[in-house]
């Protein structure tokens, strides 16, 4: 499938949850992207599963403060509540609905990501980015911060081994001590690393741009309607539950 088809559809359906504040819209782009990225890319469904419960500790804590209300005066309002000193906490209907629709809004967004990034190589992002011409500078430094997020992942893996091989994290001292060990040999040797790749890059007549073979593509009508066809399916569905139309 076409890169750009791809990414219409992650970047609709991502627009389309966001912009209706709906709990139904937002669960069908949830199963809409899980059905897309497990029966139709191939996604193993415990993988899958797994990456979308990733998200779930920042998203819980971020609604949770939506969730909780306080007030000085009655807490007759609150469906539950405690109290510290003159302050009450609690939560009330209106408060439990938005952080509901806010979480299943943020979670739709993330599934939506989910699908470009396990669906679409770095390589492809990058040739379609240069095919809407962004700024070649703006794409040289995306792969690169891209191929060094490896490498330090790569290197603190190889310093953490090395490190709990010799009982560097036996005890909360050795801990502390490995732990600012291993943050300063990792800037260290990362840094060795981009200047090793930047002699590597200098050495092949590195002019600016980075040129990569790219897979030929052609954009399918057939995909493209599907497509508009789902889009305008979930934007309908968007402005019924928000009431902005009625179906007879």
């Amino acid at each position: 499938m076409h890169p750009i088809e791809k990414s219409i559809l992650a970047l609709a359906t991502m627009v389309i949850c966001l912009a209706f504040s709906a709990p139904l819209t937002s669960v069908l782009v949830i199963l809409f992207m899980a059905v897309l990225s497990i029966l139709v890319a191939g996604i193993p469904a415990r993988f899958y599963l797994k990456l979308m419960s990733l998200p779930l500790f920042f998203l819980v804590t971020g609604v949770l403060t939506v969730a909780l209300n306080f007030t000085t005066t009655s807490p007759d309002s609150f469906l539950w509540g405690f109290r510290i000193g003159r302050y009450w906490f609690g939560a009330t209907g209106v408060s439990l609905a938005l952080a509901g629709n806010l979480f299943l809004k943020a979670l739709g967004a993330v599934s939506c990501l989910y699908f470009l990034s396990l669906t679409t190589s770095m390589l492809e992002i990058f040739a379609m980015l240069k095919k809407l011409r962004l700024p070649p500078l703006f794409i040289e430094l995306m792969s690169l911060v891209y191929r060094f997020i490896f490498v330090l992942l790569e290197t603190t893996d190889r310093i953490y081994i090395s490190q709990a091989s010799r009982w560097g994290y036996a005890n909360i001292k050795n801990t502390y001590r490995s732990l600012g060990q291993l943050v300063t040999n990792l800037f260290t040797k990362s840094h060795h690393n981009s200047q090793m790749l930047f002699t590597t890059l200098m050495s092949r007549c590195y002019q600016g741009e980075l040129n990569v073979l790219e897979n030929s593509y052609t954009l399918s009508k057939r995909n493209l309607l599907m497509i508009t066809f789902v889009e305008t399916a979930l934007l309908v569905t968007g402005l019924w539950s928000c009431g902005y139309i009625r179906l007879l």
